[in-house]
């Protein structure tokens, strides 16, 4: 397993009305967080904030390309970005305990934070299909490059993980500076991730370290 220190190369907020931050996501332009009562975007060049949504808004926060899904205590809400309307829930297979939530192959990914687990589910039913376990508390759940990333807290230590999608194996850690913990984590697509910083009202950016690829096995050749 590759391990390294977290680099934290820039923080945003505390925003208005916003003392704490949960669920992270990233819509290829704004950053959207949860705080409760409403979800909130922020432009993550400038760090202003431009757009909240008037919503439960409790735990992990996803994008799958047009609209927003939202853990809200029991449920998953799917929300149309551009008006900020309900258009459906699913439940949410943890049933209030869940934690992180992401987009991926065409499906939700839900962590589960004290049973330290990870499941896809069906975005239309809610059904699982599948369950990956952590050795830690699940606190946000990312794709990117086709690696799966899942943020943990527990005690007063944090990290980033890229795991297996198959067997759950820890493949690199990258760990927070101690007292540091994540809520909430999504990958921009590229070099960094956006980690939510719970009760400091934060979202910290969180450089990605490349990863080497096995010529013939990803490339191609």
């Amino acid at each position: 397993m590759k391990r390294s220190a977290a680099e934290i190369v820039r923080e945003y907020g505390p925003f208005p009305g916003a003392d704490h931050v949960d669920g992270v996501t990233y819509d290829g332009e704004h950053v959207w967080f949860a705080s409760g009562d409403k979800l909130n975007a922020f432009d993550p060049a400038s760090g202003h904030p431009v757009r909240s949504i008037d919503i439960a808004a409790h735990a992990g926060t996803a994008f799958d390309g047009e609209h927003l899904f939202q853990i809200a205590e029991d449920r998953i809400q799917k929300i149309d970005l551009k008006t900020g309307r309900l258009l459906a829930t699913i439940p949410a297979p943890g049933g209030g305990c869940d934690s992180g939530l992401a987009w991926a192959e065409g499906t939700l990914w839900v962590g589960q934070y004290r049973d330290r687990k990870i499941h896809q589910v069906n975005p239309n039913t809610g059904e699982v299909l599948r369950t990956i376990d952590s050795n830690r508390f699940v606190t946000g759940v990312t794709w990117v490059d086709g690696d799966l990333w899942h943020a943990t807290a527990e005690g007063d230590e944090s990290d980033l993980r890229r795991i297996d999608p198959r067997t759950g194996e820890v493949l690199e850690k990258l760990e927070m500076p101690p007292g540091v913990s994540i809520s909430g984590l999504e990958s921009n697509g590229t070099d960094h991730f956006f980690c939510g910083g719970g009760k400091t009202g934060k979202v910290r950016l969180v450089r990605r370290p490349p990863r080497k690829t096995v010529r013939g096995a990803r490339d191609g050749s």
